[in-house]
C-alpha cells in the first residue's frame, strides 16, 4: 500500500512538473507574440551612422541625410503614427530628408492621408522621395500592376505637400560652392527603372548618394559612380530571432537584409522601415535613420 502510494505521488510530481514546463514554455511564447504584435510594430527607434565618402568635397562634411523608408499607411499604420515618425525625424535638424518609397500599403484610400503628415517635414536641402513598388501597386518581380496609375496618385499627393519625388533623374546639391549629386530611380519591380536615364550627364568626379526603394537596385549599377546607395523594402525581415535569424526573407534577400552593406564600392543602407504589411515585429524595431556624411 505505501509503495504504491509512493509511485503515485512520484508520477504525480512528474505530471507536474511537465505541465509547469509547458505552461512557462506557453507564458514566455505568448508574451512574446503579445510584444511583437502590441509594442514593436510602433516602436520607434533612431539609428545614427558616420558614412565616410571619398573625396567628399568639404563644405559637405558633416552633411546629415534623414532616410525614412516604408510607410505603408493603412488602416492600421495610422496618420497619426507616421506624425511619431516625422517627429523624430525632425528632432535630428536635417540637412536633407529623403523617402524611400512604399508610401501605401494597398490602393488609393490612404493615399492623402500619407501625404498630409510626411508635408511637415522639412530640411535646408529639401525633401525628396522615391516610389516603391507598392505605390506601383506591384506585389513582386513579375511585374504585374493591380492599379495601373496608383504611382501617378501617390507622385501628386506628395508633390502638393512640398515633397519632390525623383524618377529616374538626378539632382544637383549646392552648399557653399561644392556639390553633391543626388540620384532617385524608380522601383526595380515596376519595370520601369532606368539607370540610363537617372544618371546621364553625371561627371563621375561628384560624390552621388542615390535613392533606391529596393537595395538589389545596387547590383544592376555596373560602374556607374554610388558612394551610398538608400534602400528599404525588406523591412529587415519584421522577424529576426537569434539562432533563427530573418524567416520571412528569401536567401537573396537575406543579403540586403537590414542595416549598411558593401557592393563593390558602393556602401548600401537598407532602413527597416516606419510600418509593416503584416502587424507583428521582432528584434526588428522600426527607425528613423540618420546618416552623417564624413571625407573618407
Amino acid at each position: 500500500m505505501i509503495q504504491h502510494m509512493l509511485g503515485w505521488l512520484r508520477a504525480e510530481a512528474r505530471v507536474g512538473r511537465a505541465r509547469g514546463r509547458w505552461a512557462r514554455w506557453i507564458g514566455r511564447n505568448w508574451a512574446r507574440v503579445s510584444y511583437g504584435y502590441r509594442v514593436e510594430p510602433t516602436w520607434l527607434e533612431v539609428n545614427r551612422f558616420e558614412v565616410p565618402i571619398q573625396n567628399l568635397p568639404p563644405p559637405f562634411a558633416g552633411f546629415r541625410i534623414v532616410q525614412l523608408s516604408d510607410f505603408h499607411c493603412s488602416r492600421q499604420v495610422t496618420p497619426a503614427y507616421l506624425s511619431e515618425a516625422v517627429h523624430l525625424a525632425q528632432a535630428e535638424t536635417p540637412d536633407l530628408v529623403v523617402l524611400t518609397g512604399d508610401f501605401v500599403h494597398r490602393g488609393y484610400k490612404y493615399v492623402n492621408a500619407m501625404a498630409k503628415p510626411l508635408g511637415r517635414l522639412s530640411a535646408p536641402h529639401g525633401v525628396f522621395a522615391v516610389l516603391g513598388n507598392h505605390d506601383f501597386s506591384v506585389r513582386n518581380a513579375l511585374g504585374f500592376r493591380r492599379y495601373r496609375h496608383l504611382h501617378r496618385a501617390v507622385t501628386h499627393a506628395l508633390s502638393t505637400h512640398g515633397i519632390r519625388v525623383l524618377q529616374n533623374e538626378s539632382v544637383r546639391l549646392g552648399h557653399h560652392g561644392a556639390s553633391l549629386h543626388l540620384v532617385g530611380v524608380d522601383d526595380l519591380w515596376s519595370r520601369v527603372c532606368d539607370l540610363d536615364s537617372a544618371f546621364a550627364d553625371l561627371p563621375p568626379s561628384v560624390p552621388c548618394v542615390v535613392l533606391a526603394h529596393n537595395p538589389r537596385t545596387v547590383e544592376i549599377l555596373g560602374d556607374r559612380r554610388c558612394d551610398l546607395m538608400l534602400s528599404g523594402h525588406t523591412h529587415g525581415g519584421q522577424v529576426h530571432v537569434p539562432g533563427l535569424g530573418r524567416p520571412t526573407l528569401s536567401r537573396r534577400a537575406r543579403r540586403f537584409a537590414a542595416g549598411m552593406y558593401r557592393h563593390g564600392h558602393t556602401q548600401v543602407y537598407v532602413n527597416k522601415g516606419v510600418g509593416f504589411g503584416f502587424r507583428f515585429r521582432f528584434g526588428v524595431r522600426p527607425e528613423v535613420a540618420v546618416l552623417t556624411l564624413q571625407p573618407a
